[in-house]
């Protein structure tokens, strides 16, 4: 079904019409913004008037997910609709990360970069008509306009800025450097106000993913000097929040100027959690590259005026796998059953809840630890180690496979994730484990049993 649907695309994604001028879309996404690093999600320790700006004129989800853990996989299951069990992203780089002899099993191979075979966001909305633009970090594929964007400011198979940094020259093959000293995250700014402006006229998808916040942490100095004496936070990291706060205050500015705003979805969210090393994500244990709460929530909103009514929130769980459908649903496309999120539509028009379904994180793959002092992680040498997560209602279910030990934790009581309940409660257990056994069968989920012949019990 899901291969069908592949084949047929060209001729399910040409059924639109509209009763008026059919709405732009501008998406944000930061890289490695964690979901307490913006004022509207209740944590001030960063400056964000601009965001916060955003979710007062927007719905705000709450329990709002990641569809992987890190950069290119969440990347990879936004652009097609598809968990990683489909397309075979399920990290960046190598799944075989970290010291060889710490890994009790051979994890599935991972694929770098998405295949021809599918069908992303970007080429949808080309082939309505749209103008298609990407101005950022691309990660997907050598080169974007082979994959529905038409327009590519930055973007190359790269997961990082280019060799320069975050300052000019950048060393990037699709970005030319700007006056020496010229900040990355300005010019991305004001690469997506220049399109905006040149595109007023007719309907536009702008992919806006700014390379901000993810590594290296470089900030303005003039931003950096202003958090020197706090120690709440680090000075450099907050300077970068500040100015991809600037940034996407530039170009909700611009579409209120040019008039544009009224008809113009602008969806703000984040790749994956923050790095804990750099901004802690408490009351959520761990960050980046984790599966425990830290690392896949991430902040949403949605503004549409005229659809979505204004300061609005919901709590309802969703993920980034849910773009696609809504996508879909705005357009009036019907892509069938093989898609793995829900449109979100209704709820941006006002209903209180979807149908309750599990969310599920899938992972035969290993992340090794940034700091094992603040990671927060299961053990001190990895973030990830093999295995799955399942979200159903309040209960997170934790299974993995090197040892085939579970986890199991209440979220409206431990947020945390601190008092692992699978020994205590076993009925809960063994329902969650059934329902994420019927999806790792329905989705042919790879799960990694072989030893790893080099692989040292003494070294953890």
């Amino acid at each position: 079904m899901r291969y069908f649907f592949q084949l047929l695309g060209a001729l399910i994604l040409t059924q639109v019409s509209f009763a008026g001028t059919p709405p732009n879309v501008v998406h944000i996404v930061a890289d490695d913004l964690g979901v307490m690093d913006v004022g509207f999600m209740g944590d001030e320790r960063y400056h964000t008037p601009n965001l916060d700006r955003l979710a007062s004129q927007s719905m705000v989800f709450t329990e709002a997910y990641a569809p992987a853990a890190n950069c290119a996989p969440s990347r990879a299951c936004v652009m097609t609709g598809q968990n990683p069990t489909f397309h075979g992203v399920y990290t960046v780089g190598s799944s075989e990360r970290g010291r060889a002899s710490t890994r009790k099993i051979i994890p599935t191979p991972n694929r770098r970069y998405l295949s021809d075979e599918h069908v992303l966001l970007t080429e949808v909305f080309q082939r309505q008509g749209y103008t298609t633009a990407s101005v950022g970090k691309w990660h997907l594929g050598k080169d974007p306009t082979a994959q529905g964007v038409e327009i590519n400011i930055a973007g190359t198979q790269g997961g990082s800025p280019g060799r320069g940094g975050y300052f000019s020259p950048y060393h990037n093959p699709n970005l030319p450097d700007g006056p020496e000293g010229e900040y990355l995250t300005d010019r991305m700014g004001a690469e997506a106000v220049r399109i905006i402006k040149k595109h007023k006229d007719e309907p536009f998808f702008l992919y806006l993913p700014f390379f901000s916040v993810h590594t290296p942490i470089q900030g303005k100095p003039e931003l950096v000097a202003k958090y020197a004496d706090r120690d709440d936070v680090h000075p450099e990291y907050a300077a970068m929040v500040e100015s991809l706060d600037q940034n996407v205050g530039r170009v909700l500015d611009t579409l209120d100027r040019l008039k544009l705003a009224d008809n113009t979805i602008v969806v703000f969210t984040s790749d994956n959690g923050g790095i804990r090393d750099f901004s802690p994500q408490d009351p959520y244990r761990a960050g980046k590259g984790s599966y425990y709460e830290g690392g896949v929530r991430v902040p949403l909103t949605v503004r549409w005026p005229g659809v979505v009514a204004p300061g609005t929130t919901s709590d309802v769980p969703v993920t980034g796998l849910d773009f696609y459908p809504t996508y879909l649903d705005i357009l009036g496309l019907d892509a069938g059953k093989p898609l793995d999120g829900e449109s979100l539509l209704g709820l941006l028009k006002g209903a209180n809840t979807l149908n309750k379904r599990p969310l599920v994180w899938h992972f035969p793959i290993y992340l090794q630890a940034y700091n094992p002092e603040t990671d927060d992680g299961r053990d001190p040498l990895f973030r990830t180690r093999p295995g799955s997560t399942l979200r159903y209602g309040k209960w997170k279910l934790h299974h993995y496979f090197e040892d085939m030990a579970y986890e199991l934790y209440d979220l409206e009581a431990d947020i945390g994730e601190q008092k692992n309940l699978a020994d205590k409660m076993p009925e809960k257990l063994a329902e969650l484990t059934a329902m994420l056994e019927r999806w790792r069968e329905t989705y042919n989920a790879p799960v990694p049993t072989q030893p790893n012949p080099i692989w040292s019990q003494n070294t953890l």
